[in-house]
């Protein structure tokens, strides 16, 4: 098995959380790339194409780099993080008792690659304007992709969610362990027995 180190391409601390949780030794080491989507490119083109710039940018000889991309869609359109409270209730409004999707790519490198992306669905229930405005000023809805966070307040807005959970938090778990386990990076074999 390779002695190479793990390293998380992101400033996510829920990313890191997720794997460290799971018994996983990681370097972080955030990427910065623009994430920026191109005109009509679509959602799972997206989160694969920037997965793979964040990953090219920290990648290094003898090394294996994870790095992800996480987005909103309804109605075919990318709801990325909002810049500011109006965007945010916008988004929010956007969703407020409808299914979107959660759409997560991520990128394994080093002496291979590896990219996959993972979809979860989402239904949250109706949300009022009194709701979405506190939600606003919480602040919780800052660097998240459609402005709410499914392990914070916001869970009290989610009816369902059909998929990975861990998805929508901001990582696949089960298909990064997959991914790991059959390129044998550092730390599978004992993130498979936890994950097992």
């Amino acid at each position: 098995m390779p002695s190479a180190p793990l390293i998380l391409a992101s400033a996510s601390p829920r990313r890191r959380e997720l794997l460290e949780r799971v018994g996983l030794a990681l370097e972080v080491r955030p990427a910065d790339v623009d994430e920026t989507p191109l005109p009509g490119e679509a959602p799972r083109a997206y989160v694969a194409r920037v997965a793979r710039a964040k990953a090219q940018a920290i990648a290094r000889p003898g090394a294996w780099v994870l790095a992800a991309d996480t987005t909103v869609t309804i109605d075919g359109a990318i709801l990325g993080k909002a810049a500011d409270g109006p965007e945010a209730a916008a988004m929010l409004r956007r969703l407020s008792g409808r299914v979107h999707e959660v759409i997560t790519g991520f990128t394994l490198l080093g002496d291979a690659a590896r990219d996959e992306v993972v979809a979860s669905e989402v239904e949250l229930v109706a949300l009022d304007e009194p709701t979405i405005a506190a939600y606003v000023a919480s602040g919780e809805w800052r660097g998240k992709a459609g402005a709410y966070a499914i392990q914070g307040i916001a869970a009290a807005f989610v009816r369902s969610v059909r998929g990975s959970v861990t998805n929508v938090i901001g990582l696949p778990l089960v298909e990064v362990l997959d991914a790991l386990r059959a390129v044998g990076t550092p730390g599978a074999r004992l993130a498979h027995g936890i994950a097992s």
